[in-house]
């Protein structure tokens, strides 16, 4: 039998190419399986619905995020320069993927991306917390709930750039700081 998984992969990197000039609203299952050089019949064996694979294109990306912060900050321990590393290897990797203003935008009004959206903001505010009262807040949760939503928008200001915003990327860090 045959590993679903190059079709799969196939499809997931067509949406991305995709979404570096179309808009997710307008991104339908017949041109990514064109995109893909794929029937598309071949899409709906990898998912029940163009929602399902949204949301799995969205799970990739962010999965993808995740490995780099994690790289980067793997020798590091809790702290201002923990922090500072996996902020500049987000917001490198957003600058590097060709699919992130399509997936950072566009889902923040895709109602069924809502959900999605918010464990992943959760889990990065968990993660900066950790930072945040190594570096001395006493109450690190909030204000690593608003680092994630700054740290998202700076994203967005570097991609209108399309150049990494110094300026900015120290500010998240001066904010950080208690």
């Amino acid at each position: 039998m045959r590993s679903a998984e190059p079709g799969r992969r196939a499809l997931l990197n067509a949406g991305r190419q995709l979404l570096a000039t179309e808009n997710l609203s307008k991104l339908s299952v017949n041109a990514i399986a064109a995109e893909a050089n794929m029937a598309k019949g071949s899409f709906y064996q990898h998912w029940p619905s163009r929602e399902a694979y949204i949301l799995a294109l969205h799970r990739a990306f962010h999965d993808d995020l995740d490995a780099q912060v994690a790289a980067a900050t793997a020798d590091r321990p809790p702290g201002e320069e923990h922090l500072a590393a996996g902020i500049a290897a987000y917001l490198d990797g957003c600058l590097a993927a060709t699919a992130t203003k399509g997936l950072l935008v566009q889902a923040r009004t895709d109602a069924g991306l809502a959900t999605e959206v918010a464990v992943r903001n959760s889990a990065a505010a968990t993660l900066i917390t950790t930072d945040l009262t190594a570096m001395g807040w006493s109450d690190a949760a909030p204000v690593a709930v608003l680092l994630v939503a700054a740290i998202a928008e700076t994203a967005l200001l570097e991609l209108d750039s399309q150049a990494p915003r110094p300026d900015l990327r120290a500010a998240l860090l001066r904010i950080a700081r208690p």
